[in-house]
């Protein structure tokens, strides 16, 4: 069981509790403007367990982030206790790939049924994290408090789209095929510990605000408003990525001893990508 009260707390949440799609609305909105995603736990060398016990210590009383394995467990626990009922689904993350691309099944989102209809929830995709459940309606172009979303069905298939600088751009493919925490286990030990995996060699940071996106790919740190040219600089330390993460991410820093040479890493391969 989550405790409600301190989640409403964290993600500064004050409105009605009923399982009605106007609270699924709002709790969409407000979740990832203060829980930001982030994978410090794995660039850190750290595990990321899924129990709720750890997720609600990790993203509630320690004002930490996660990725989407984190994000939506806690997000559908809490979706659950309120009465909801939610179905884990698996994606095939397409973000800059083509629309053809077998990636792996390696993104985790949401079918919830709100006043008799489907909605996709998803409040864990990095720098594109939707701020609105989407309804399961394909083709329908869907307003959120940032971008435009849509689903494109092909055959079993549904392609999530976002408008992005004047056109669509596939975000993930996935089918209606529910997935269960052994699943979601397996796909985070591997995103979390192979030596491969950019969420251990890259720092991924995004966080929605009104009317912008921040993002912090390793040490180059991105604003990206609505409406405008986006604002970019490098960071050149640890104590600079310290203080964004810190700052606009809204991440309590974890006091370790690991940072500094994790950041180090960090800030070496930034400096390698952008040559």
């Amino acid at each position: 069981m989550v405790d409600i009260d301190s989640y409403f707390q964290r993600i500064g949440y004050q409105g009605a509790a009923a399982p009605t799609v106007e609270t699924l609305r709002a709790l969409h909105h407000f979740h990832p403007l203060a829980i930001p995603f982030e994978n410090l736990s794995p660039v850190l060398g750290w595990p990321v367990p899924l129990d709720l016990p750890s997720l609600e210590r990790k993203l509630i009383r320690e004002r930490r982030g996660g990725y989407c394995y984190e994000q939506n467990t806690l997000f559908a626990a809490v979706l659950c206790q309120l009465g909801f009922q939610v179905r884990g689904l698996s994606a095939r993350v397409l973000w800059n790939s083509p629309e053809d691309a077998i990636t792996a099944r390696s993104h985790m989102l949401l079918e919830v049924m709100a006043e008799g209809e489907a909605y996709l929830a998803d409040v864990g995709f990095g720098g594109l994290t939707q701020t609105a459940p989407i309804r399961f309606m394909p083709g329908l172009e869907q307003e959120t408090p940032h971008e435009r979303f849509r689903l494109v069905q092909s055959g079993s298939y549904f392609h999530s789209q976002a408008f992005v600088k004047g056109a669509w751009k596939t975000v993930y493919r996935f089918e209606l095929i529910e997935q269960f925490a052994p699943d979601y286990e397996i796909a985070n030990y591997y995103v979390s510990t192979h030596p491969d995996s950019h969420f251990r060699l890259d720092l991924l940071v995004g966080r929605p605000a009104p009317g912008c996106r921040h993002v912090l790919f390793n040490n180059r740190y991105v604003v990206h408003p609505l409406n405008g040219d986006k604002d970019s600089r490098f960071l050149d330390s640890a104590a600079e990525i310290r203080d964004v993460l810190a700052g606009p991410f809204g991440i309590s820093v974890p006091e370790a001893a690991e940072f500094e040479g994790a950041m180090a890493r960090i800030l070496a391969r930034g400096a390698s990508v952008a040559q």
